[in-house]
């Protein structure tokens, strides 16, 4: 057989995998759907069932071995493939018929074909993890599992009892904990739905209007394509489940636009990033992490979203702020905006109704996942209600395979950190790592959080934002709270500094992301959108000092901390970027940070005076402005 028509029957067999793997993505958001309102499978049930279904389509849509000339070798792969997926249903349907109300396992431990199932769903399970997340998961998800397995084998002070692999099989496949548990019951749950929701808001044409909307905002301003992207990324980046993405959507429009302006392009590759990176702490849908929080803390999410807002809002203001300096110095100006907002709105102000719908439904404490249902209905409604809008079936189902494929990464981490959870609680690991961290840190709160900083840059080179939070948490939590913090800011703390391996480099994945969209330098473009990203280092530190998260204290602390912490930002800002309105000279950029510091680390009176201090030196420079465009004309 010539090399051409091995090519063709390999493409031919590849292109009937893809709409078998098309079909199978439709029918597992349908079944979703369907959990969700009727809630029909118990947990034991669903749970499985749902990871099954993943593992299947990440094997059909990320095989192997890519389509090669050697037709052989790529059946042979394709081969693997098909025999992992029939051993992960075989072994899930054991599962699922396993009977939980029959203790005798409980004391004579679980049948060969049991242990079977469940090493079959664990290898399944690392595999799809390398394929869709990559190998750094798979380390840090074997090297907890040779913990637990030979723990007794290590010095006293991080031993663990040692189990076995029967013991590790019946806590992690066959309970509610470990695989199944809570990272995993959140991700087929409500964050699949809200993913499902982003999907719905891209097919529809929403998307675009948000984009469109942001431009008529703040386009015409200084370094007006800046902003609408920070703007457009706001609005976009909580409903996308991943700053990456958010990133490629909204910067391929954005950073084109940015460097025609004048940016430069690791300049315009890191504003795309750092402002998609911040969409996942946005309410009032939030990455997936968010909702993984509310399960662990057992905090209503409508509470979650509450005392984001304010975090959130400064975070844009801060990196806008830096845009604007930006723009300043390369002395941009704005860009001539078609359409004004009033017309951006009459085109699209049908799809303001779901945003609002689940805003609404999530402040009245709602199932999120019904209201990510409610939502995603709502967004289908609302195309309808304009000609230029409505979508065909095809459409639909375009949405509906789209946000089950945007899902497999999500659900397969979540699993894997799965296994992380449930060895810390089976080992008592976490514990020990609390000691060490409260040892390490010299009981000060500063050096605790710059640890627990540096440990989620490290961890955030090989997972995801979601597993990163999930793995951190379980270990930096307790170690929080030992210092006092209550466990909702402990949290988010750990969720905040969770994002930022999107943003910091040497791996940064969103800055390189936006790199690859503007041609320019990656690794620049990481410093970028590092020093762009500087609320996200900023703002939990004042979390931690102040009373930033409102369950912290009064409302008057709460106003104080929002101030104060707007103050920081200016004067970090100031200093860092050596101008304000007009170039700072370096006595002033010294005081600045000087007051930076004072705000961070001291008490509200000190922090207030502070801040007036910050007042003053920005009404000074505004004053210089203003006099010498007084002389200029």
């Amino acid at each position: 057989m010539s090399t051409t028509a091995t090519a063709r029957h390999g493409q031919k067999l590849a292109d009937m995998l893809m709409k078998i793997a098309a079909i199978a993505a439709i029918v597992l958001s349908a079944f979703q759907i369907w959990q969700g309102v009727t809630a029909e499978l118990a947990a034991p049930v669903f749970r499985p069932v749902h990871l099954s279904w993943i593992l299947v389509l990440v094997f059909l849509t990320q095989p192997l071995i890519k389509q090669s000339h050697a037709l052989a070798l790529y059946l042979a792969a394709r081969s693997v493939d098909f025999v992992l997926s029939a051993a992960t249903i075989w072994a899930t349907w054991h599962i699922v018929q396993f009977d939980y109300d029959d203790i005798s396992f409980l004391l004579d431990g679980l049948k060969g074909s049991d242990q079977l199932a469940g090493l079959i769903t664990i290898v399944a399970l690392l595999e799809a993890t390398r394929r869709s997340v990559g190998m750094v998961m798979v380390v840090i998800a074997a090297v907890f599992i040779t913990y637990a397995l030979f723990g007794d084998a290590l010095p006293s002070g991080i031993a663990s009892k040692g189990f076995e692999l029967e013991e590790l099989i019946r806590f992690h496949i066959f309970s509610t904990n470990g695989v199944y548990g809570a990272p995993l019951a959140i991700a087929a749950g409500v964050v699949f739905i809200f993913v499902l929701f982003g999907a719905f808001l891209q097919v529809t044409g929403a998307g675009q209007f948000f984009i469109d909307i942001a431009f008529a905002v703040a386009g015409k301003y200084r370094g007006g394509p800046a902003k609408a992207s920070v703007i457009a990324s706001a609005a976009l980046g909580s409903i996308s489940g991943s700053a990456i993405a958010n990133t490629v959507t909204t910067g391929s429009l954005t950073i084109p636009m940015m460097k025609k302006l004048g940016y430069k392009p690791e300049q315009a590759a890191g504003i795309e990033a750092a402002a998609s990176t911040g969409g996942q702490i946005m309410p009032p849908v939030m990455g997936a992490g968010a909702f993984v929080m509310a399960q662990f803390t057992g905090i209503p999410y409508s509470e979650i979203l509450l005392v984001s807002i304010a975090p959130a809002i400064l975070y844009f203001a801060c990196t806008l702020l830096y845009v604007h300096l930006m723009a300043c110095k390369l002395g941009l100006e704005g860009m001539d905006v078609k359409a004004g907002v009033r017309e951006v709105l009459n085109n699209g102000w049908h799809f303001l109704a779901p945003l609002i719908l689940v805003t609404a439904l999530l402040m009245m404490s709602y199932s999120p996942e019904l209201v990510g249902i409610a939502g995603c209905v709502a967004v289908l409604v609302s195309a309808l209600c304009r000609k230029s809008s409505r979508v065909s079936l095809s459409q639909v189902l375009e949405g509906m395979k789209e946000g089950a494929l945007m899902a497999l990464p999500i659900s397969v981490a979540c699993a894997t950190a799965g296994i992380v959870v449930g060895v810390v609680g089976q080992t008592g690991i976490g514990l020990q790592f609390t000691q060490f961290l409260l040892a390490l840190s010299g009981g000060h709160l500063w050096s605790a959080l710059l640890l627990i900083a540096l440990a989620a840059v490290v961890l955030g080179m090989g997972l995801p934002v979601t597993a990163a939070y999930i793995v951190l948490s379980v270990m930096a939590v307790p170690a929080l709270n030992d210092f006092g913090l209550p466990i909702l800011t402990a949290h988010m703390i750990v969720f905040w500094l969770s994002q930022t391996s999107n943003v910091t480099p040497p791996i940064a994945l969103a800055a390189f992301a936006g790199a690859g969209i503007a041609n320019a330098s990656p690794m620049r473009s990481a410093v970028q959108a590092f020093k762009l990203a500087q609320g996200f280092f900023l703002i939990p530190a004042m979390m931690a000092f102040s009373g930033l998260i409102l369950g912290n204290g009064d409302t008057l602390h709460f106003v104080i901390a929002i101030a104060t912490t707007a103050g920081l930002i200016i004067a970090f800002a100031g200093g860092i970027e050596g101008r304000l309105i007009n170039p700072l000279n370096k006595p002033f950029r010294v005081v600045l940070l000087a007051l930076a510091l004072i705000i961070l680390f001291m008490d509200d009176s000190a922090r207030l005076a502070a801040l007036v201090a910050v007042i003053g030196i920005v009404v000074v420079n505004t004053k210089v402005s203003r006099q010498k465009a007084e002389m200029t004309h």
